[in-house]
Order: C-alpha cells, then sequence, then structure tokens
C-alpha cells in the first residue's frame, strides 16, 4: 500500500504522528466504452466551451456558478485556504462508540505509525479499546474539512470519515404514518423466521456473484479467440496525462488534562456568574 497523506493525531499536547492509507479498494473490473461497428475507443474530451480546444489537466481550474456570475478558483487560491495547510488529525472529542449511527459513516483509512517510537500510537489504541470510547476527529484532507470517527480495528489505529448532518436525509414517507395491526402470532412465526436465519457474520461467506460470472465470460471469450486488438481499437489518448513527540508523554498527558479541566472548570464558572446576574 501507498500512504496518501502524512500528519498527526493531536490530542491535548499529545502528538502522535501517522501515515494514512486507504483501508478499501474496489474490486469491480473496469470496462471501457466502444463503437459497436468496429469496437473503438470512445472517450470523452475535455473541450473548452468557449475556445473550442481540447484541455490538458494541468490547465483546468474549478469554478463555482451561481447561476449569474462565475467565480474562478486557481490551485493557488485554494491551497492558500489555513485548512488545506493543516496536517493535523485534531481531537475534539471522545465518545461511546455505540453513539455512532451507521449511516454516517463513508471512507475508511489505516493509520500507521509515523515515528521511531510507537508509544504514543500504542497508548491510544489501548486507551480506546478499554474505555469503549472512539474518537471524533478533524482535519483537512483533499481539499475537503472532514469529520471522521477515529477507532481501533485489531491492532491498528483507523479513519472512518463520516458524513456532516446536513448530509443524511431524514426519512419522511407518508406511508410509514399509517397505523398497522400487528398480531401476536404475526410476531411470534417473525420472530422464529429470523431465528432460522440466524448465525454469526463472516464476511468470507459472501462473494460479489456478479464480477465472478463477468470475469468467467471475459476468460471464455478470449479462449475463444474472440477479441480485437486493442492497439489497432483503442489507439493512443493524447489527451491523458501521463516523530518523536517534543514532550515528554506522560508530562503532555497530564499538562493535557489539566488544560482541560481548567477549561470546564471557567466555563462552569462563567455560567454561574451569568446566571447571578440574570438574577
Amino acid at each position: 500500500m501507498r500512504a496518501i497523506w502524512k500528519g498527526a493525531v493531536a490530542f491535548g499536547l499529545v502528538n502522535v504522528p501517522v501515515k494514512v492509507y486507504s483501508a478499501t479498494e474496489d474490486h469491480d473490473i473496469s470496462l471501457h466504452q466502444v463503437h459497436d461497428k468496429d469496437g473503438g475507443r470512445i472517450r470523452y474530451q475535455r473541450r473548452c466551451e468557449v475556445c473550442s480546444e481540447v484541455v490538458d489537466f494541468k490547465h483546468i481550474d474549478k469554478a463555482y456558478d451561481d447561476g449569474e456570475h462565475t467565480v474562478v478558483l486557481t490551485d493557488e487560491d485554494l491551497s492558500s485556504l489555513p485548512v488545506e495547510r493543516s496536517r493535523e488529525i485534531e481531537v475534539v472529542e471522545f465518545v461511546p462508540s455505540d453513539q455512532i449511527d451507521p449511516i454516517m459513516f463513508d471512507r475508511a483509512y489505516y493509520l500507521e505509525p509515523d515515528s521511531t517510537s510507537t508509544k504514543a500510537y500504542v497508548l491510544l489504541r489501548r486507551t480506546l479499546e478499554e474505555t469503549d470510547r472512539t474518537a471524533i476527529v478533524q482535519f483537512s484532507l483533499r481539499q475537503k474539512s472532514r469529520l471522521a470517527a477515529l477507532r481501533v480495528r485489531g491492532d491498528v489505529l483507523m479513519l472512518q470519515t463520516l458524513l456532516w448532518d446536513d448530509e443524511v436525509r431524514e426519512a419522511a414517507f407518508p406511508a410509514l404514518e399509517e397505523k398497522v395491526r400487528i398480531s401476536a402470532k404475526e410476531k411470534q412465526m417473525s420472530a422464529a423466521l429470523v431465528e432460522s436465519f440466524s448465525t454469526d457474520f463472516d464476511p468470507e461467506n459472501f462473494t460479489d456473484d456478479y464480477q465472478v460470472q463477468l470475469r468467467t465470460l471475459i476468460d471464455a471469450k478470449i479462449e475463444k479467440g474472440d477479441t480485437l486488438d486493442t492497439e489497432e481499437t483503442f489507439g493512443v489518448n493524447k489527451d491523458e496525462d501521463d516523530g518523536d513527540n517534543v514532550l515528554d508523554l506522560m508530562e503532555a498527558l497530564r499538562r493535557s488534562v489539566e488544560k482541560n479541566r481548567e477549561k470546564k472548570a471557567g466555563a462552569k464558572k462563567a455560567a454561574a456568574t451569568s446566571k447571578q446576574k440574570g438574577a
């Protein structure tokens, strides 16, 4: 695997240097579009609607269109944003693991220790395990601010990016508002059916049958000689672009706890003062 990002998990005054790797990959067979008459490759060109020229990726910027104005954002503009320059995975809070709704889970990433000492990494992992907590973190990756759950999988810390709250749709279906009467016998039979299918989940018991059958079909065509010469039909697409911690770990932990306690105490004092003034 190749690391896609480097940074550090930061909680309090403790930094855990890490490398980030994609934890999943797509196993779908890649298919192209071709002309049914001669098998020639069909490609999509990046053509400018003003000058009609085909544009290389290096000359493409991003833009926002509000219906009346178009704002062009260059790579320099985007890289100037402070959040994009940050290489820190900031722990915001630790929450009970069962409080995170699975619908919010998005992409998964493994975190590898990136330091001569793995002590801080192992300490964070064991703490999450023994407290049954998940760290809610924020960081920036690929020009986007990310919310994520930092959790444990085996011996590895992993990030599971989360959807933002306004990205999860509400399920408002009128049919669900209708009152339905379920008899005791129906519930009993339904429970019996569930019990008959009950077992422990093992992902190895499941295969992507479509991809297996697709591969079998492709291999059969190759074996029969039902193929075309790739160079002749696809041609060449000329448009494609070929630490160590500064502070002692125990001292950093102690100071972080004290700082957080002081912050909470200050918030309580401010709330009490505000209440007295209101009275």
